[in-house]
């Protein structure tokens, strides 16, 4: 039987680091540029409510798709991220 469900968290990187930065510009506007918070979070054993790994660390909670390094979902300091910022996996 072969299984396409998410890889366990044997499958996912112990840790990640999480880039926040602002989101695309409105339409008709200039590109907005620039970093709010980067944060090195680890693997916690834990899968969030999105059914991928949560990684956690400096403030930041993260569920990541480790195949294709997607953040999924994010608290920042227990609150959501800021209206119009997006998270990041950072380039290795």
């Amino acid at each position: 039987m072969n299984s396409s469900a998410a890889p366990g968290p044997a499958a996912a990187p112990d840790r990640y680091t999480v880039v926040l930065r602002p989101g695309l510009a409105e339409p008709g506007g200039s590109p907005r540029r620039g970093v709010l918070r980067t944060a090195l979070v680890e693997a916690t054993g834990e899968f969030g409510a999105s059914g991928y790994p949560r990684y956690a660390g400096e403030g930041v909670q993260a569920d990541i798709d480790p195949r294709t390094r997607t953040v999924e979902a994010v608290t920042v300091d227990g609150a959501e991220l800021p209206y119009g910022w997006v998270a990041q996996v950072a380039d290795a």
